[in-house]
């Protein structure tokens, strides 16, 4: 089975626009991007897509392009760097809460209830939509974090916003559109020194930032150089989709993105995104216990309950198996078959409910195909069945409880149900 990852190599940063750019590059599908952000429900923006160069490599650029009522210093460099010694990269997220500051302000706030009726309103798929909402959430939790109130009473200035709403809706498009199965980024790379923002100056990295890669235990590099590399929106986009920090051992590479920043830094701002497969194994391994003991004198009756209380409580399985122990005595050999965890609990029902003295167990591991549970409509009606796939085979089959209580329901033949539904399975 082939598995597709997407890797972002992140050793100069990441932002929103970098995100988008970059995945662009790498295959997401352009008109697919250009619908969805015309039916966002908001004006006063455009969006620009083109090829610009860094560092001497080409690379996309997704440039969010305001009107003159929500313009910002967000690309402003003279803004940016016009104290003697602040060095920024401004491409924070706009974020303020409403009580804290002096500054009177004369632009609509906007809350997460807000943004989530924005992203409601726009015409995407739910899972794109669920991903934009995330990435929303882990970005007004760290604001409010930083600002010691709660995430309701954290709203994002309209001056600024429109930009990162636009790259948030544009990123979760993307990714789902790439329709990969896990996300790769070792690790963040940042700047140093300070960046001008609404709150003045701030260290590098910021706090929305800090408490980002705090909360979702991301690893930041340093990069040695001055400058904000790791905007809280880019930071929140990685935490809403990393699921994992190593690359596989060997993989092909089927997709191959770069995306440009907007800082002119002395070490250009260039996301890299590659579209990985590789090939999984048919069979996956677990580890398990096997616990055994010797019964010899013990009831049927009372191994059999004894055996319902085991499978009840967590067992894999169970069985016995007669054997002759010393002096010839005719016995049982009970096997359980569990996780690790269930162990204890397993063998106090042992030593309860039969006459061992003693329990041995030992690790194992074991090679088993993949498997899942389904509900599935029959003539006879709803059944719940296991279906396990490998070497290119899938396997159906009825669960026995759900077929048990068709049966008894119905009063019918267990066998004659069974071979049934198992036919109209096929």
């Amino acid at each position: 089975m082939k598995k597709r990852s997407l890797y972002l190599d992140c050793h100069t940063g990441i932002s929103g626009d970098m995100v988008v750019a970059a995945l662009l590059d790498a295959g997401a599908d352009r008109e697919v991007l250009e619908n969805v952000l015309k039916s966002i429900p908001v004006s006063g923006f455009e969006i620009a897509i083109s090829r610009v160069q860094k560092a001497a490599l080409s690379a996309c650029d997704f440039r969010v392009i305001l009107d003159a009522a929500h313009e910002n210093h967000d690309h402003d460099m003279k803004y940016l760097f016009g104290q003697e010694g602040v060095h920024a990269h401004g491409g924070h997220s706009h974020l303020e809460e409403s009580h804290t500051h002096g500054e009177h302000h004369h632009h609509e706030h906007r809350g997460l209830t807000e943004i989530y009726s924005i992203i409601d309103g726009t015409n995407m798929l739910d899972s794109a939509r669920t991903l934009a909402e995330k990435i929303f959430r882990i970005l007004a939790e760290a604001e409010a974090k930083a600002h010691g109130v709660p995430v309701e009473e954290v709203h994002f200035h309209e001056v600024g916003a429109l930009d990162s709403i636009v790259d948030i809706i544009a990123a979760a498009v993307c990714v789902d559109n790439l329709g990969v199965d896990e996300v790769i980024i070792p690790a963040l790379w940042e700047g140093e020194g300070t960046v001008r923002c609404q709150h003045g100056i701030l260290p590098v990295p910021v706090p929305a930032v800090t408490n980002i890669v705090m909360e979702y235990g991301i690893l930041l590099g340093k990069i040695g150089e001055p400058g904000e590399y790791v905007t809280p929106t880019g930071a929140a986009i990685a935490a809403a989709i990393c699921t994992s920090r190593e690359l596989p051992e060997c993989y092909r590479i089927v997709g191959n993105g770069l995306g440009a920043g907007k800082r002119d830094y002395k070490r250009p701002g260039l996301l890299r995104a590659l579209l990985l497969e590789t090939e999984e194994p048919v069979y996956e391994s677990d580890s398990i216990l096997k616990l055994e003991c010797n019964i010899d004198d013990c009831t049927g009756e009372a191994l059999g309950y004894a055996m319902e209380l085991l499978l009840e409580n967590g067992a894999r399985d169970v069985h016995y198996i007669p054997v002759y122990m010393k002096k010839n005595r005719p016995a049982y050999q009970l096997t359980v078959i569990c996780r690790k965890e269930d162990r204890e609990k397993l063998e106090a029902i042992i030593f309860r409910e039969t006459t061992t003295i003693g329990i041995r167990y030992v690790e194992m591991v074991r090679t088993i195909l993949p498997r899942r549970t389904e509900k599935r409509q029959t003539s006879y009606g709803e059944v719940v069945v296991k279906i396990c796939e490998g070497e290119g085979e899938v396997r159906i089959t009825p669960e026995y409880e759900s077929i048990r209580e068709l049966c008894r329901e119905r009063g019918l033949s267990f066998q004659k149900v069974y071979d049934d539904v198992l036919q109209e399975l096929k």
